[in-house]
């Protein structure tokens, strides 16, 4: 799983990181990014892949090992607040070049999941798809996502009643009948679609197409 950092070093480049980013997709919580530079001939833990591919032990297991074993990590988070002034794409970047920010020392080249990052001076190459053939994005993502789940447990403290330690944010049932009986909080992304409309609907008291749609599936279970 190694023929990117692998080719890449033969060609001179001696810190090759991997980059990736968790929490594009839910309805409230910042997107957390992370940086990985796997040490050269340390050996790599079987079961590495994707985080969405890997259960929650499977993912803590392989956190441990990756922070444990000299690799070196960056962390790059993106507010709720940084969501809604750049929108979910531009916050994702943003996450993903401060976590290559905050890498010492620096990488020389930089291997990004998805898309290329606009704000990186560092060479990259972005590869689709990457979490699942490419190690050090394949860390990058475990390493975010087991980050991002930890900081939405904290978040449930604060913001009672959303059940933020169970889902994470993301728009399952519960999460949506939570928005409805409570309404939005700090945490949730006013632009996104279900959290706009229940918005509007407490505003205007007039239930939009939108919401609509939203209550028959809060309901649906």
């Amino acid at each position: 799983m190694k023929p990117f950092e692998a080719a890449l070093r033969r060609a001179g480049h001696r810190r090759v990181a991997g980059v990736d980013e968790a929490g594009r997709g839910p309805l409230a919580g910042p997107v957390v990014a992370a940086a990985v530079v796997l040490q050269p001939g340390r050996r790599l833990p079987s079961g590495m892949a994707d985080s969405k591919a890997l259960s929650e032990q499977q993912r803590l297991r392989l956190f441990e090992h990756i922070m444990t074993l000299g690799h070196s990590v960056g962390i790059g988070v993106a507010s709720t607040d940084e969501i809604e002034a750049r929108n979910i794409l531009g916050a994702s970047r943003l996450a993903m070049a401060l976590a290559v920010a905050s890498l010492r020392p620096q990488p020389d080249f930089v291997l990004v999941d998805g898309l290329p990052v606009p704000d990186l001076t560092i060479p990259q190459r972005a590869i689709v798809g990457g979490d699942a053939c490419c190690a050090s994005i394949a860390a990058a993502s475990i390493v975010a996502k087991v980050v991002r789940d930890s900081m939405m447990r904290m978040a449930d403290g604060a913001h009672r009643g959303y059940g933020f330690a169970q889902h994470k944010g993301y728009a399952t049932a519960r999460h949506l009948r939570a928005i409805e009986a409570l309404g939005p909080c700090s945490l949730h992304r006013a632009a996104f679609a279900p959290v706009a409309a229940q918005a509007a609907m407490r505003i205007t008291g007039q239930p939009t197409r939108c919401s609509q749609a939203f209550s028959q599936v809060c309901t649906s279970e």
